[in-house]
């Protein structure tokens, strides 16, 4: 493991264990698996079957949200940035990342993606195969997304 995968394993890890956070006087939260409703991605912003679940929503503790994002085969997201930046881990699968004016990247399970804030991409499953990730989404200023146009069939299939 270079520098650079230590340096994102463990912020990955400190986010989702809450290392480094501020302790609250209540003590651990516990949020049962299951208990937050999956969300259909919704088709202004997706193309293709898209699930969202919530994992954890920014708050006073910590400035970046979680979610696991499963696309089927083919399904990916719109063309958008993050004001302040964005981290997928891709937990299963095999999928497809691209910022604007670049090739597009394959992805696969354990790979880690860094969206650097302002930086126009797009990221979802390849053509025959369903990816999930868990994206942490860094918030600024109570916003952590941009959505703009969709990718288009050409763009998607220019490999």
């Amino acid at each position: 493991m270079n520098k650079q995968q230590f340096l994102t394993a463990a912020a990955l890890a400190a986010a989702l264990t809450g290392v480094g956070q501020a302790q609250t006087a209540t003590g651990a939260q516990i949020t049962r698996a299951g208990s937050q409703p999956a969300t259909v991605g919704p088709e202004q912003f997706f193309t293709g079957r898209v699930r969202v679940e919530p994992v954890w929503p920014a708050n006073a503790n910590i400035n970046a949200s979680g979610g696991m994002v499963t696309f089927e085969p083919g399904a990916r997201s719109a063309w958008h940035t993050h004001p302040a930046g964005q981290r997928l881990l891709v937990v299963s699968g095999v999928g497809l990342t691209q910022e604007w004016g670049k090739p597009i990247q394959e992805i696969r399970a354990g790979d880690t993606v860094w969206c650097p804030p302002g930086v126009k991409h797009w990221h979802g499953a390849a053509p025959t195969t369903a990816m999930s990730h868990l994206a942490v989404t860094g918030t600024l200023d109570g916003k952590n997304v941009e959505w703009m146009e969709k990718v288009i069939d050409e763009q998607y299939n220019a490999r």
